[in-house]
């Protein structure tokens, strides 16, 4: 059974996003996700200072079974990436929820974080 923490909002893509106070986020991908890629293998990032809007493509992950497009959760601009997880790939695999985080985004728009799914909404369609 996959992880899902409850602090936590997710997409119907199976990203998660972490809300801070300060308007940033942080991305990554679910357990879910993880566990259906199979062995993670490589993370195409996108540059920092990059912007996207909510559904835009920003990367992609692949895995010894499959390549996978990445889901920007809400639109925003790159102010991080996981540097350890670009050299590492594999943190995705063992820890999606803290050392495998993707990206680190300054909200555009923090309404937009209202549609995605709360933990229990996410667990019903997984």
């Amino acid at each position: 059974m996959s992880s899902v923490p409850e602090n936590l909002l997710y997409t119907k893509d199976h990203e998660w996003v972490c809300v801070h106070d300060d308007g940033s986020a942080t991305v990554g991908i679910t357990d879910y996700a993880q566990e259906s890629l199979g062995d993670i293998t490589f993370i195409e990032f996108p540059e920092v200072g990059a912007s996207f809007q909510s559904g835009d493509t920003f990367g992609v992950v692949e895995s010894v079974k499959a390549a996978s497009d990445l889901y920007m959760p809400a639109s925003g601009e790159v102010i991080a990436i996981n540097e350890d997880a670009d050299g590492a790939p594999d943190l995705l695999n063992s820890d999606p929820y803290t050392a495998g985080w993707l990206l680190k985004i300054r909200l555009s728009d923090p309404s937009e974080v209202k549609s995605l799914l709360e933990a229990s909404d996410y667990s019903a369609i997984i």
